[in-house]
């Protein structure tokens, strides 16, 4: 799993028809620190995250284990909206703090 920033949603009106139903999302990993930081990735959000929330994503074959995602053609997928981390005893993100 990695950490991620979404920042936008993704528009596809004509795709896959397995795909149908699933919700698209720009995402930006971030670091430790929650500071934007790796590449860019659209994942499908299977658990109605929004712009600005921190996510858990899986890619590869992970991607397509959850009830949403289970035999389509996805290759990451949002499976939680993070509430906040710690690192070394401190809070790096907390939910609402930021």
């Amino acid at each position: 799993m990695l950490l991620a920033k979404v920042i936008g949603t993704v528009v596809a009106t004509r795709k896959e028809q397995s795909m149908e139903g699933l919700r698209f999302m720009l995402l930006r990993q971030v670091d430790l620190d929650g500071h934007e930081s790796g590449g860019h990735v659209v994942a499908a959000d299977v658990v109605g995250a929004g712009p600005g929330e921190m996510v858990l994503y899986a890619t590869g074959s992970s991607a397509r284990q959850t009830v949403a995602t289970d035999k389509r053609p996805c290759d990451a997928v949002i499976m939680a909206i993070v509430d906040n981390w710690e690192v070394n005893g401190q809070i790096k993100y907390k939910k609402g703090a930021e």
